[in-house]
């Protein structure tokens, strides 16, 4: 009886043993493959198990969480599991999405506009850490600026970069108000210009996006006054550091400093239609007024309202031909730290290129002429 048995057990099929091999790699699988498996087959495949990971997974948090079931031989229970998991899991997403909401406004609120200063060398040491060749470029720029200049300060980057470091790094070092600020006319502009340009009428403006079209002069004229009356708060500060902490605490506002840059680009608009005029009139006009109204999309002043300042702040910075318009429009002499042109002509740029002598002079640096940050704590004069 033995050997029968023995020799029973040796003619067992081929498939018979491809089965029972199969069971010991099973008891030998590792178990959360096995509750893998097991959840691909009771919730409909590897489409089912995904829509439950998908509910246990916010794009918005770095960590991805997957649920998997208990095992379980009863098929009813198995689908009340998944029910139950399911339940479970979008309320848990939801208490997510919400906490994640608030942790992000309450950042966002708190979020400076313009860093403190941090040291121009540990600042690239952090930022540019490869071995390509723009990164050695980069390098190679930082290292040339820290001659000039000690210390950077980052500049919130959300389309209004050009105007925070140019504005910040003016009223910083402000000690008297501009004399085209002192004009009577200065607070008039919004009207002056509205009562000749009926297109103006379609500004767009940040902070309210659906008003009136009658509005929009009396709300300009309130950002013109109050950037006169926080660059004269600030220029009748005679302590540097004084002067420093109320400019930091300018750029906390986010509703003063939004519509600071309102004023700004107003400015910016009057100083187009002023140029495209003196060229209709046969005035002399610097060259970049050429450039500015030669491209399609601001073939007029109408055009560069419509197609470029309207959109600054919303869906674009300031291109480099603009640039020139802000320095015009202010009177400051913009110096620009060009780190992606190191080692060429181009490497300092000046907005504009032949600035009047009694111009004050501002100083910024760029890797890519659409990101702007600031310069401070000068190492050693310079000369224009």
């Amino acid at each position: 009886m033995q050997v029968m048995k023995h020799e029973k057990e040796a003619a067992v099929p081929s498939n018979e043993l491809g089965s029972a091999n199969t069971v010991t790699e099973q008891k030998e699988q590792p178990a959360e493959e096995m509750r893998e498996e097991n959840l691909c087959r009771s919730v409909g495949g590897p489409e089912g198990r995904n829509r439950i990971k998908s509910l246990a997974t916010h794009d918005d948090d770095p960590r991805d969480c997957e649920i998997y079931l208990p095992l379980s031989d009863n098929p009813s229970a198995m689908e009340t599991s998944v029910d139950s998991v399911v339940r479970r899991t979008f309320v848990v997403t939801q208490k997510r999405e919400k906490m994640l909401h608030t942790c992000k406004t309450s950042s966002s609120e708190y979020k400076l506009s313009v860093a403190p200063e941090m040291d121009i060398l540990e600042y690239c040491e952090k930022e540019w850490r490869g071995n390509t060749p723009v990164a050695r470029r980069m390098r190679k720029g930082y290292e040339a600026v820290a001659q000039k200049f000690a210390s950077i300060r980052q500049v919130r980057g959300d389309n209004y970069c050009a105007l925070r470091a140019t504005l910040f790094q003016a009223l910083s070092q402000a000690t008297q108000l501009p004399r085209w600020m002192q004009s009577e006319d200065f607070t008039m502009l919004p009207e002056n210009l509205l009562s000749k340009y009926d297109w103006i009428k379609q500004w767009q403006l940040k902070q309210n996006p659906s008003r009136k079209t009658g509005e929009i002069s009396d709300e300009i004229k309130e950002y013109l006054l109050l950037l006169k009356k926080k660059w004269k708060c600030v220029s009748d500060i005679k302590c540097s550091v004084e002067k420093q902490e109320a400019c930091d605490e300018l750029f906390k506002n986010e509703e003063e400093e939004y519509s600071l840059y309102e004023a700004l680009k107003f400015l910016m608009l009057n100083t187009a239609i002023q140029l495209y005029n003196d060229e209709k009139n046969g005035r002399r006009v610097p060259v970049f007024s050429w450039l500015l109204f030669a491209r399609d999309t601001s073939s007029n002043p109408c055009q560069l309202m419509h197609n470029h300042l309207n959109q600054i702040g919303h869906s674009g910075g300031l291109e480099q031909v603009e640039m020139f318009l802000l320095a015009y429009a202010l009177q400051y002499t913009i110096q620009v730290y060009r780190l992606y042109k190191c080692s060429t002509d181009e490497f300092i740029t000046f907005y504009p290129n032949d600035p009047e002598e009694d111009w004050p002079v501002v100083t910024l640096i760029t890797e890519d002429d659409r990101h702007y940050n600031i310069l401070v704590r000068m190492c050693q004069e310079t000369m224009l």
